[in-house]
């Protein structure tokens, strides 16, 4: 499945306006749980992993995203959250923990199966690895134009 049938347009937050990271991951996993895709403890569990395996990924070019995830047993049914920041917010480096990452896209993945989270991983690193999509997501005024941009990746 493509990431733009996981990515739900409820949980599609443009320009928002976060002070931290826990915000953001607070945020987007509240929208989540509203919409009945993940469990009562999923944001804090999310945010137990952040502190010990970040994920903020740099990708060396105008914007640096985040890809917060969890555990599948939090998890009722699989989706994506995503935000673009207003302003910058820090995660720590994936690989370099010490290293914090001014973040302003956010992807937050919510799965059910360890097969299904490896690939969906892959499917956003490809659109991370292109500035120009990264740039076209960034700039996007709505829910829906993030939507049209995935899915023109997946046509391709």
């Amino acid at each position: 499945m493509g990431i733009s049938h996981l990515l739900k347009p409820q949980a599609v937050l443009i320009q928002l306006e976060a002070h931290n990271s826990e915000e953001v991951i607070r945020i987007l996993g509240s929208k989540l749980h509203e919409l009945g895709f993940v469990k009562d403890n999923f944001v804090e569990a999310t945010l137990a992993r952040e502190a010990s395996m970040p994920t903020g990924l740099p990708l060396g070019g105008e914007f640096n995203a985040a890809l917060p995830h969890v555990d599948i047993e939090y998890v009722n049914k699989p989706a994506l959250a995503l935000a673009t920041l207003k302003h910058p917010v820090v995660f720590r480096n994936m690989v370099e923990r010490d290293e914090e990452v001014p973040v302003r896209l956010v992807i937050m993945l919510a799965l059910d199966k360890p097969k299904s989270q490896v690939e969906t991983l892959q499917q956003v690193a490809e659109v991370l690895q292109r500035p120009d999509i990264v740039a076209q997501l960034m700039e996007a005024q709505s829910p829906a134009d993030v939507l049209a941009v995935l899915s023109s990746l997946e046509s391709e």
